[in-house]
């Protein structure tokens, strides 16, 4: 994890409290309207997680961010009282440090519980518990992904805008995605780009433009 923090900035939200804004790529972390929301919205519900969730089941991730994805999914398993281990990977190139990670999880008190057993491992990129086995990759997916050995049932594509974050969403990336999938699984995203979305189909998957979460119209689901 990092030595130095990642440069980012706080903004005020309507509703209150604030949501962390990368510096580097001038983008917001999660939504501005309600994070936890969209984060249910697009990836739980965009991969029909609760339906889906079994022990061993195997969620990867392109974008750690705050970690909010994690608590989400946490929260879900949880309230599912799905028996046995969840498998999480996630690919990071700029980890948050771990207090900007808890300050940002403050936001969301309906996962307090969820925070509360994840913050003693803030900062570590590999650790298990009784319910979840959790790693971080940290670089470049464009590097790290393709050699990575295992594989997915459900993805998170979560890099920030393919507009100011092109690197996260090149077609040689999601043919890797493609690649770390298993038969029937899945891939959900917020963006509904139409390179993206052709990139995906390209890697293998049925792509489908979905209904979005707030003011995106549109978002990604696809099936290998």
């Amino acid at each position: 994890m990092p030595e130095t923090p990642e440069p980012l900035d706080w903004r005020p939200r309507a509703a209150g409290g604030s949501v962390p804004v990368s510096q580097r790529f001038d983008d917001p972390y999660y939504s501005l309207e309600d994070g936890l929301a969209e984060t249910r919205h697009v990836f739980l519900d965009g991969n029909d997680l609760r339906a889906r969730l079994r022990d061993g089941f195997h969620v990867a991730e392109l974008g750690f961010g705050t970690g909010l994805n994690l608590l989400a999914l946490m929260a879900l398993w949880d309230d599912l009282g799905t028996p046995g281990t969840l498998h999480f990977t996630t690919f990071e190139a700029h980890p948050l440090d771990a207090e900007t990670m808890r300050q940002a999880h403050a936001a969301f008190p309906d996962l307090a519980a969820q925070a509360e057993a994840l913050a003693p491992y803030l900062g570590q990129t590999s650790f298990q518990t009784d319910t979840l086995r959790f790693t971080m990759i940290e670089g470049d997916a464009r590097e790290t992904l393709p050699v990575w050995e295992g594989r997915a049932d459900a993805w998170f594509l979560d890099g920030f805008s393919p507009a100011k974050n092109p690197e996260m969403w090149t077609p040689e990336l999601m043919e890797a995605v493609g690649d770390k999938t298993t038969p029937g699984g899945t891939a959900a995203t917020y963006t509904a780009a139409g390179h993206v979305r052709r990139a995906l189909a390209d890697a293998g998957f049925t792509v489908t433009r979905a209904p979005g979460y707030g003011r995106k119209r549109h978002m990604t689901q696809a099936m290998k």
